[in-house]
């Protein structure tokens, strides 16, 4: 049984389909990339699986439970988490704060060993008592990797966390999330960073004008001549 199925999923906002029926699954253990260009719909796919945004059309199934009508609390109980592409943190608090109210909200045990493991597993364990307002954006998208984390989730889905990180954060974020498919969770992962993209997922669905036009691996992605055309640059 797959952690994420969505059958059907269509989009429309006023006369405009955002979205035109689409299928996608995420499977335990591995990480599924979602590729696209600007505008093609990845985010309010994601907005639409985490709950917030109502589909006009379709279904949204996590571990074998229509969450179609449930509130984005709702489904983060059934074990979904995910990241912004605008970052959420706690602008206010310490990077160590920002984490430990995830973690007290998902009432997990040995809250504060959960804290520090989950910073030295990102990589951000010397900025723990950084205000995290005051983070370059590389580091505040690692913590709040770090904090969707410290909910529990059995379902991460990242909206672009490359973004604002330097290679050797990037090189790190590839490490992270093979560690985590390695525990059993499962990833979907929007991102433009086709470097990140084609060494870390197993199978990548690519989105174009609010429809999928291509899944398979990496190799099988980047030889199809639609998706050269539509997204990786070649000539039509």
């Amino acid at each position: 049984m797959s952690l994420l199925e969505v059958r059907g999923v269509m989009v429309r906002f006023g006369g405009v389909m955002a979205i035109g029926g689409v299928d996608l699954d995420v499977q335990a253990g591995e990480v599924t990339g979602l590729i696209g260009p600007n505008g093609a719909g990845k985010t309010t796919l994601f907005n639409v699986i985490s709950g917030m945004q109502e589909p006009t059309a379709g279904s949204v199934h996590v571990s074998g439970v229509d969450v179609t009508n449930e509130a984005p609390h709702r489904r983060a109980k059934r074990g979904l988490a995910r990241t912004f592409q605008r970052l959420e943190l706690f602008s206010s608090l310490t990077v160590r704060d920002n984490v430990r109210v995830a973690a007290e909200l998902a009432a997990l045990t040995n809250i504060d060993e959960t804290v520090d493991n989950l910073l030295e597993k990102v990589g951000v364990s010397d900025l723990a008592e950084q205000t995290a307002g005051d983070l370059p954006t590389g580091s505040a998208r690692l913590v709040e990797i770090a904090r969707a984390l410290a909910t529990g989730p059995r379902l991460l889905l990242l909206d672009e966390p490359a973004s604002g990180l330097d290679e050797a954060e990037s090189d790190r974020l590839g490490v992270l999330l093979h560690e985590l498919t390695a525990d059993g969770l499962g990833v979907l992962l929007v991102e433009h960073d086709m470097s990140l993209v084609m060494h870390v997922c197993d199978r990548i669905f690519v989105l174009d004008l609010g429809l999928i036009i291509a899944n398979g691996t990496p190799t099988e992605i980047q030889h199809d001549p639609k998706v050269l055309q539509a997204y990786l640059g070649a000539p039509s």
